[in-house]
């Protein structure tokens, strides 16, 4: 009786870590930067009191000197184009920054 108990708890032990593998391959994360057109401290209040509610959205920082809001979302839960779209609905255009854009020009 001890041995199938004690195989029962094995059994669930190794079941439960290849299920948290799988989770941990859907919880990727990624960060995007949008160049948005805010232009007040209350844009930026109301960029933070909605974008960061968006479903998947893990992180928002918002930089009203660079016109910048830096997102990190689940890619399981959404997408940029998502996240463009709920810049829309609240008033605002936001488009996706590459690292060359980002980059300050002399």
């Amino acid at each position: 009786m001890k041995r199938v108990f004690l195989m029962m708890i094995c059994a669930i032990f190794a079941f439960s870590t290849a299920f948290s593998q799988d989770a941990k391959k859907k919880d990727e994360r990624e960060t995007v930067v949008f160049k948005v057109n805010m232009t007040c401290e209350n844009c930026v209040k109301k960029i933070e009191g909605n974008i960061a509610f968006e479903k998947g959205v893990t992180g928002l920082e918002c930089d009203l000197k660079t016109h910048t809001a830096k997102v990190t979302y689940r890619k399981d839960k959404t997408t940029e184009d998502n996240l463009v779209s709920a810049f829309k609905k609240i008033g605002y255009t936001a488009e996706a920054q590459t690292d060359a854009k980002l980059k300050p020009s002399n």
